[in-house]
């Protein structure tokens, strides 16, 4: 099996490229000519700049590399960063999407060449489901522009599907966590915080946004296992939701991390400037799709995770 996985480099191409290859795929990854290439970066696959905004490029490396699954991860993964970066947002996250739909379309691998596209519960957005868990069918309602970029985006895969007939399959992830994971995201700015008040670097107190939301927090390691499996045995057309099912409030995300270290007299405060324009109380994923067809199930529990993540920002500080 060979797969091509764009935007390689990235927090969760990483762990994506670890898992094919360790299931005896031959790995190439994509990622911007911006961004060097060195030999810590190209352990397990063949690592290609590429030009974004070129489809003639993306549709001459398809062409080369003739690859028989694609996993399209490049793009703008923050909820955070689409709040101040709207434009960029919607062009890398939507408009890139389509030049590499188009560069499928037109090369050789058409009709061979199963793609799986990467969604987000974002496109979810406005949605009161009380303490009922969200299926793929629901109503899409973005609010962030990362969940309108997204919600294009599937809008795209229907599009080509039906119209062109790709082999497409569409994963819609909810919270991944998972150690490499950047700044930005919450348990990463709080395994991170932690991680300097152990070392001395920072004072003893915590900054904090809203700790009362619950989210659905999943693994990036089981998350990947899940891309490869939907690749292998998704549905062509299918939409299926990635998620725990298992809604975890922030503060208990907190509480765990604190539990975990070696500082006990570590303070928490209210940061006004981490609160989002828009919050749910609650966000649960219903994924019983993917278990069920695809027998897809989380392997790792969340104090593991959270174990593995603050011990990676223990090492970097």
């Amino acid at each position: 099996m060979r797969a091509l996985i764009t935007g390689i480099r990235g927090f969760v191409g990483t762990n994506l490229e670890k898992e094919l290859y360790q299931h005896g795929y031959e790995v190439w990854g994509t990622t911007r000519k911006s961004c060097p290439i060195t030999d810590s970066t190209a352990s397990f696959s063949r690592i290609i700049p590429v030009d974004y905004s070129s489809e003639e490029e993306i549709m001459s490396i398809i062409n080369e590399i003739k690859p028989t699954e694609i996993y399209h991860l490049a793009g703008q993964s923050s909820v955070k960063i689409s709040w101040d970066n709207k434009v960029d947002t919607l062009e890398v996250n939507i408009i890139s999407t389509v030049r590499l739909l188009e560069a499928l379309r037109k090369s050789e691998m058409a009709q061979t060449t199963k793609l799986i596209m990467i969604g987000s519960s974002e496109e979810y957005g406005a949605i009161d489901n009380g303490n009922v868990a969200i299926k793929e069918e629901d109503i899409l309602r973005p609010i962030s522009p990362y969940g309108v970029s997204k919600a294009a985006t599937s809008l795209l895969f229907q599009q080509y599907v039906r119209v062109y007939e790709l082999k497409l399959v569409y994963a819609r992830p909810f919270n991944h966590i998972g150690p490499g994971q950047g700044m930005g995201f919450v348990t990463s700015d709080f395994a991170h915080q932690i991680a300097k008040i152990e070392k001395g670097i920072l004072e003893p107190v915590i900054s904090v946004g809203n700790l009362e939301a619950q989210r659905d927090f999943t693994d990036v390691r089981d998350i990947v296992r899940a891309y490869m499996l939907l690749a292998q045995k998704g549905d062509v057309g299918e939409i299926y939701n990635i998620s725990s099912g298992e809604p975890l409030s922030i503060r208990y995300i907190l509480n765990v991390l604190l539990s975990l270290s070696y500082r006990k007299d570590i303070e928490i405060q209210r940061d006004e400037n981490k609160m989002r324009p828009s919050e749910f109380p609650i966000y649960i994923g219903n994924s019983s799709k993917i278990r069920d067809h695809i027998g897809w199930k989380k392997e790792y529990s969340i104090k593991q995770s959270l174990q593995d993540i603050l011990n990676y920002w223990r090492n970097l500080v």
